[in-house]
């Protein structure tokens, strides 16, 4: 089953996406059926970089006779009403995280996919790093026991290159900062192998080393709902930028989850370890990583819909992760 796939939204996040979609090309599990952004100089340089088709409008994208999935990269307040017209032209879909600015209205997207009877999907591709997908795998399996303690810490940096884009880091464009634009990925992660969170104490702040009004520097304290505590913290000023890391222990064993290297500690001995040695975008380069964990995603995607299924990553379950984000930043505003 060969699917057409469109993206919508050109900007720094297409590359990824981009060398994904042309392997699985070359396996004939797609076809690209081409681009759109508002930019012409972004249709321009995308349509000679990657030698792909450009729609002059969105709407003249989601209505391709040849289109059953569209890519959603645009800003984040932009993935809502650009979901309402893919979802009313019949087309499945995968969003960039966040799933939108707000809970309310990831809640919307993915009533509106529901509702329309196609599928939703986010783009939270650490979940889908060879590391993460045995840790899960083990938990899963019981091979940790019960959990006890789980942790997160995502010091990453981003540069004056990287803000110098207008609107970024601002509650205008990007709807949050570090942690709904950053650490939410291995934020995501750690809900994804612990599950929701049920109580949050949190801080955060804006360093005032950029021009922007967002939080870059933020901790909590967390509760799960399986009873487990731990501590997250983040930041994007810290220089260079270091691996980011999930520690989770339980009754049966512990295991360190750092970028895309874990390590299983389940007895005195060494640990076992499972290690794909990539970057992870911690550092000044946000796109300093191999592209495999989102082909792993838009695979999952295609599978699901020839499996008449929702994927894995479906677009509900990227709310916990902004369930926790707006508890923190309550919890932090609460406590100014």
């Amino acid at each position: 089953m060969t699917i057409g796939v469109g993206i919508i939204g050109l900007g720094m996040a297409v590359a990824p996406h981009m060398l994904s979609l042309r392997e699985l090309e070359a396996a004939e599990r797609v076809r690209v059926v081409g681009g759109f952004a508002p930019s012409a100089a972004r249709r321009e340089g995308f349509a000679a970089r990657w030698q792909a088709p450009v729609f002059e409008s969105v709407d003249a994208l989601v209505t391709h006779p040849a289109l059953d999935l569209a890519l959603i990269l645009a800003p984040p307040g932009e993935h809502l009403p650009l979901a309402q017209k893919v979802a009313a032209a019949g087309k499945h879909m995968i969003v960039e995280k966040p799933l939108e600015r707000t809970v309310a209205r990831g809640e919307a997207l993915a009533r509106i996919a529901e509702s329309a009877g196609v599928r939703a999907a986010v783009c939270f591709q650490h979940r889908f790093r060879p590391g993460a997908l045995e840790f899960a795998r083990r938990i899963g399996a019981g091979d940790l026991g019960a959990p006890l303690s789980a942790s997160a810490s995502i010091r990453w940096w981003r540069d004056e290159a990287y803000f110098a884009q207008p609107g970024r880091g601002t509650m205008a464009r990007d709807g949050g900062g570090v942690l709904l634009t950053q650490a939410i990925h291995t934020m995501d992660l750690l809900l994804h192998l612990m599950g929701p969170v049920r109580d949050v104490a949190g801080f955060a702040m804006c360093s005032g080393l950029r021009a922007i009004d967002t939080e870059d520097v933020a901790a909590a304290t967390v509760r799960f709902q399986n009873g487990a505590i731990g501590v997250i913290d983040a930041t994007s000023v810290a220089r260079p930028g270091f691996t980011e890391r999930i520690e989770i222990a339980g009754t049966k064993a512990s295991a360190v989850f750092a970028g895309n290297r874990l390590e299983w500690f389940a007895g005195d001995g060494p640990p076992d370890v499972v290690d794909s040695g990539d970057g992870t975008g911690g550092g000044a380069d946000p796109m300093a990583f191999d592209h495999g964990p989102h082909k792993a995603l838009i695979t999952e995607m295609l599978d699901a819909i020839a499996e008449g299924r929702a994927p894995s990553n479906d677009a509900r379950s990227a709310l916990h992760v902004q369930r926790l984000i707006e508890s923190w930043l309550t919890s932090a505003g609460a406590g100014a």
